[in-house]
């Protein structure tokens, strides 16, 4: 997609030909036709090739739409597209502040990682591959890779002097550039217009299995079902649990009621929130792996860490299809997952719930395969799962049509990794 010459010609965009070319590959690539349709033309002579933008314009050279030829330039589209669909622009800005990197030397290295990720499944089966086209081969580098991985292993030098024309756009790196409208240009699109495209494409995808390529299922899987910070949602849930009406609440004497006023001759006590007491039960059970009871460690300390480090106010109960000794939480990794058989976290609700003091909040991090509590425990409930694929979650070696109930409704649910 390099150009053939540096300026454009001063002619009118040939609007029917790059129409033309959109039409076929919206044929070839029928997954992508809604976002391919989304897109906005900008005729624009200060760009190479064509460019996207954040909000969905598309910018077109008219000299380079009228030296290529128009199934090449319907890879153009597919490939600028695909800029926008996988957020490089995003995940250009996120990778700006994780790593430091500032200037434009470093988005012309992000725009071409974002090319290597891309540019290795496009072609083919309907799509010419333009002569010069953007791969990782180029460098050396193996296909398949993400953005982020492609730019830990290569840097600006004389493998990558000839690519210095390359430029897809603020939409492939997150660089505003001088031609952008802006969020205040027309023909724009929204956030949730974005989001809207996205999920349309994803659902395209997802109605088409094993007929589109791999890294576009795994995008689609994750349009679907977007990776989430579990650990924080899973403190936050333990946060959320322990605030409510009724948890670590308790009646003193030391500051005496309001109302007590109102009561002659009688001194009432007051209602003081104090620290809430977790109680955290471990699937210990043959189907959780070593790898994921260590997992569970980490996350009673990340609880700890959520009623506000007080270790003292937290207990550990390993469980399989018997619950064991609750451990007070002093250190984490001192606390022994006795089990490796089967599973019945009933037990260990029931055991929780007989600990004086009683608990205000139970977590429960397990793999799901276990019978719930038939009624509401007195207390509130978080429940950790470990992540299974969808066909190990149903499995069960005595019985392989066995699907185990998900987690009821009283429970607030996160998926731990």
């Amino acid at each position: 997609m390099s150009p053939d010459t540096a300026p454009g010609t001063r002619g009118r965009l040939d609007l029917d030909k790059l129409l033309a070319a959109r039409l076929h590959a919206v044929r070839v690539r029928p997954y992508l036709a809604t976002a391919l349709f989304a897109l906005h033309i900008v005729e624009s002579r200060r760009v190479p090739t064509m460019a996207v933008d954040r909000h969905w314009r598309c910018y077109v050279s008219p000299g380079f739409v009228d030296r290529t030829p128009e199934e090449e330039l319907a890879g153009v589209w597919v490939h600028e597209v695909s800029h926008l669909l996988r957020d490089h622009h995003g995940r250009g800005d996120r990778v700006a502040r994780e790593r430091g990197l500032t200037g434009p030397g470093e988005r012309l290295r992000m725009n071409i990682a974002a090319d290597f990720e891309i540019n290795d499944d496009v072609f083919g089966h309907g799509l010419l591959r333009p002569e010069g086209v953007v791969e990782p081969g180029l460098l050396g580098l193996p296909a398949g890779q993400l953005m982020e991985d492609y730019l830990r292993q290569f840097g600006l030098g004389a493998g990558t002097q000839d690519l210095a024309w390359l430029d897809c756009g603020s939409g492939a790196d997150g660089l505003d550039r001088e031609w952008d409208l802006g969020p205040e240009g027309a023909h724009g699109l929204s956030e949730q217009e974005r989001d809207a495209v996205r999920f349309r494409v994803a659902q395209g995808i997802a109605g088409r299995p094993g007929r589109t390529p791999r890294a576009w299922q795994r995008w689609a899987e994750e349009a679907f079902h977007p990776p989430q910070p579990w650990r924080e949602l899973l403190g936050a849930a333990v946060r959320a649990a322990s605030s409510g009406s009724g948890a670590g609440q308790d009646y003193t004497y030391s500051r005496p009621s309001r109302r007590s006023a109102a009561v002659p001759g009688a001194v009432l006590p007051s209602l003081r929130r104090r620290p809430p007491r977790v109680s955290v039960i471990i699937d210990t059970s043959g189907s959780v792996s070593d790898a994921e009871l260590g997992s569970a460690l980490l996350e009673v300390a990340a609880i700890a860490r959520a009623v506000g480090g007080r270790r003292d106010l937290v207990t550990v109960l390993p469980c399989d299809a018997s619950a064991r000794i609750a451990h007070p939480l002093c250190q984490a990794a001192g606390i022994p997952l006795i089990g490796g058989g089967g599973t019945d976290l009933r037990t260990g609700f029931a055991k929780a719930l007989r600990t004086r003091p009683r608990p205000d909040v139970i977590v429960v991090l397990t793999d799901g395969q276990t019978p719930w509590p038939a009624t509401r425990p007195s207390c509130r409930t978080v429940v950790g799962l470990f992540a299974r694929p969808h066909t190990a979650r149903g499995w069960n070696e005595d019985d392989p049509d066995y699907v185990p109930k998900a987690p009821p409704d009283w429970a607030r649910v996160v998926d731990i990794g």
